[in-house]
């Protein structure tokens, strides 16, 4: 699954994304709007890593949705 696929499935994918990143919220995911950098952000923010510990998360988790 890539990106474009995530932005436009969001709606969809918001459950597994809280299953994932349990310390989002819902205001999180609306703001994020299945757009990419603002996950980072929200992962930084929410979990205190670095941005490029946040990408490769979302890497990973990108990873999961295809097995």
């Amino acid at each position: 699954m890539n990106w474009d696929q995530i932005e436009g499935n969001w709606k969809q994918l918001t459950g597994k994304v809280k299953e994932q990143w349990g310390k989002l919220t819902d205001d999180d995911l609306v703001t994020i709007d299945g757009k990419r950098e603002q996950l980072e952000g929200a992962l930084q923010e929410r979990y205190g890593i670095a941005k490029d510990e946040a990408k490769q998360h979302i890497d990973d988790w990108l990873d999961s949705l295809t097995d």
